[in-house]
């Protein structure tokens, strides 16, 4: 690294480092107050108000990159330049130039819905919660299959449906080593309500919200697709980084890495809508 001991990143450095990046290799950090954070955040980013970093430097994962930004780059480079000469971490220490100015990707309002695992401290409830989450999000996706049957509509929230069933997947792997004798997956996921999507919004709400846009353009209804997959991805990064249990942590990041995925495949469906 230069003299600061921290790298600067331009907005399109940004975008390619998230993009060629595992979750597991960095954490993105917000530097700028809670209602600015609140407003808009780049998803998966953990809130750490700049008054608060120097005295929560060490708390910060040694083995990860880490990413610091802030409204216009001023925050952050001073983030990064605490950061980088308390030598705190062992990986890279970097800024993003011009911040949130500089940058077109999309931003979430609010804050990431983590009360809805507020109930569960052990790892045996997180995973249940989350597999609870996957499930609503898979009936989420069929219903949406059933209301659309043109392409690319249907063959994006079929492709979707299928992979969220997957998470459900990876998590009862992890969750089935916890118990003395679970139930199959297949009995188990038939069992869950999946009242509520992974990213916190409610089945009934986010049908009702595809209603409302279902005679709009191809592109506006996967667009609020993408946004659903965006609140999920910001929920599991920031779950990740919240929980005191490395397994659960460990696995919300694997399916924060895929709910990446999701999005890609979202936005390259919409690359296919004609209107």
């Amino acid at each position: 690294m230069d003299n600061l001991e921290f790298e600067t990143l331009t907005a399109e450095e940004f975008d390619g480092y998230l993009k060629n990046h595992q979750e597991k290799d960095y954490l993105l950090i917000d530097v700028r107050q809670e209602s600015e954070y609140e407003l808009g955040h780049i998803p998966g980013a953990k809130l750490m108000p700049l008054a608060e970093v120097e005295t929560r430097l060490f708390s910060l994962p040694a083995e990860r990159d880490l990413i610091f930004y802030c409204h216009n780059g001023g925050r952050s480079q001073w983030a990064a330049s605490l950061a980088g000469e308390g030598e705190v971490c062992e990986k890279s220490v970097y800024h993003l130039m011009g911040g949130l100015l500089a940058r077109n990707g999309r931003i979430l309002p609010g804050y990431p819905k983590v009360q809805i695992f507020d109930r569960a401290r052990e790892l045996e409830q997180l995973l249940a919660t989350a597999l609870d989450l996957e499930k609503g999000a898979w009936l989420f996706y069929r219903y949406a299959m059933d209301r659309f049957v043109e392409d690319p509509l249907h063959q994006a929230f079929e492709q979707i449906s299928i992979a969220e069933k997957g998470h459900a997947k990876l998590i009862y792997r992890f969750f089935q080593k916890l118990e003395s004798n679970p139930p199959p997956f297949d009995k188990l996921y038939d069992s869950l309500k999946g009242e509520v999507l992974e990213g916190g919004q409610s089945f009934k709400d986010a049908c009702q919200n595809l209603e409302e846009v279902a005679t709009n353009s191809c592109s506006e209804i996967l667009d609020l697709a993408l946004t659903i997959e965006y609140a999920a991805y910001d929920l599991y990064r920031v779950m990740a980084e919240q929980t005191d249990i490395s397994e659960a942590g460990e696995t919300f990041l694997a399916i924060a890495q895929a709910e990446k995925g999701h999005m890609r495949a979202l936005a390259r469906s919409i690359e296919k809508c004609q209107s």
